[in-house]
């Protein structure tokens, strides 16, 4: 599964060589353009580090970036950035650090942890260079787009690059910037090259060079829109609000149609794919300590983050198929008993999320016998939302096993319900009736 990575100092670490470049022949950097250093001049007064400190010793705990919009006194970020204030405000608090080495408290004042945006309150205000455009100015494929931040804690810089559409992998838009986005450049602002507020710097792919993603400008302001005249005492359960309206937006659509069958060996298993889950096939059809193995896998790629511990919003469904080839029959019947178990693990460190509570039946569906195993786990600090894994696997054949599960993180108790049986009931024989489906990516 292909992910994505916040970019604050929470969520990397680094080891930095200073002045490397400087001592190395031949490595002098481009001077940046004129576009850059006259639109860094003007911004720079407006841009800030912001920084979680444990509350017991001021010890810093992560580093991201913000600007402060307008003239007010109202600072943008990622929620990422803090999202410790936020969820645990007995033990965090935070400061900014601005251009000019100032520093001083901050206030969160509002959170949107779907789009990964948060706005806070400081004691200065801004200059009036980060204006929020009155309408959505439309943005053109391969126009120039200036990221600003302090990456790495190195020092604020800006970074160049192009716009280069919106990604609706997700069930948030964001924007594609081929440029760099580095750790601690969360929460800045990328702009235009009028200085216009494109987008705010969120996060990028590990697996890819200079492909990065920003937060769209209309979500900034449905979010200042929502700031009331007092921020909340307790921002749990405004997050617990946003995550459970989300999952019943996902899985409405998850399920607004059966689940597509696809056919793995002698069986027919349930998949879902769309712009949001990808699936992929493989197999390995040459004997393997005595069996083969096929697997159909789908998952999401992406998750919304709740914090360093814990995301969410996040569907996989995988499906191995074990044939016996050679292996006697009690080794095989080991063998699949082995795959099936171990799958549901929760680490004790987690304070988040509770250990699992597990059911397990033998249930039938269209003709076939099935072992399967429901277990849910409850947010300690978010009411209403659970982890759900199902799993199940085949008891009608010796010499072959059909092992199955679909997990979600951040679900409603009775949408678990309704995931789980719609994916128990959609599995079944494949016979000359069905009709195959065309194979998965991947799959011979």
């Amino acid at each position: 599964m292909k992910s994505l990575v916040c970019i604050s100092l929470a969520c990397c670490l680094a080891v930095i060589a200073t002045g490397l470049s400087a001592s190395l022949p031949g490595t002098e950097l481009s001077p940046p353009s004129s576009t850059a250093q006259r639109l860094y001049a003007e911004a720079r007064k407006d841009l800030l580090q912001i920084r979680v400190l444990v509350k017991n010793g001021r010890s810093q705990s992560s580093v991201g970036s913000g600007f402060l919009l307008g003239n007010t006194d109202l600072v943008v970020t990622n929620y990422h950035v803090v999202s410790q204030i936020a969820l645990e405000p007995e033990v965090y608090t935070g400061e900014y650090l601005d251009t000019h080495g100032r520093r001083g408290n901050l206030q969160l004042l509002a959170v949107d942890v779907l789009r990964d945006l948060a706005v806070v309150r400081i004691d200065r205000h801004g200059s009036g260079f980060f204006q929020l455009p009155d309408q959505t100015a439309q943005l053109i494929q391969g126009e120039y787009l200036y990221a600003l931040g302090n990456p790495l804690d190195l020092g604020f810089t800006i970074s160049e690059g192009t716009y280069n559409g919106v990604i609706q992998r997700d069930f948030s838009d964001l924007l594609l910037f081929s440029g760099a986005l580095n750790p601690g450049m969360s929460g800045g602002p990328s702009i235009t090259a009028s200085g216009r507020i494109a987008g705010v710097n969120v996060a990028h792919r590990r697996d890819g060079e200079l492909v990065s993603f920003l937060v769209p400008v209309p979500y900034l302001q449905a979010l200042l829109d929502s700031i009331g005249e007092e921020p909340p005492d307790d921002f749990t359960p405004l997050i617990s609000a946003q995550l459970l309206e989300h999952q019943g937006v996902m899985l409405d659509r998850l399920l607004e149609t059966p689940l597509a069958l696809k056919q793995l060996g002698d069986y027919r298993v349930p998949v879902r794919e769309s712009e949001q889950l990808r699936c992929w096939g493989s197999a390995n059809t040459r004997p393997r300590n005595g069996y083969s193995s096929g697997r159909i896998q789908c998952a999401m790629e992406s998750s919304v983050f709740v914090s360093d511990e814990l995301r969410t919003g996040h569907v996989a469904i995988n499906h191995s198929l074990l044939q016996r080839n050679g292996l006697d029959r009690w080794r095989f019947a080991r063998t699949a008993r082995h795959h099936f178990s171990g799958q549901v693990y929760r680490s004790s460190s987690n304070t988040l999320v509770s250990g699992p509570e597990c059911t397990e039946d033998f249930i039938e569906s269209n003709g076939l016998a099935l072992r399967a195993v429901l277990c849910f786990s409850a947010y300690n600090k978010l009411d209403g939302l659970y982890m759900l894994d199902v799993l199940s696997v085949t008891t009608d054949d010796p010499d072959s096993a059909l092992l199955s599960k679909m997990s979600m993180r951040g679900v409603s108790w009775e949408n678990g319900l309704r995931l789980a049986d719609a994916f128990l009931s959609s599995m079944q024989v494949a016979t000359d009736d069905n009709v195959i489906d065309t194979p998965l990516e991947g799959q011979p």
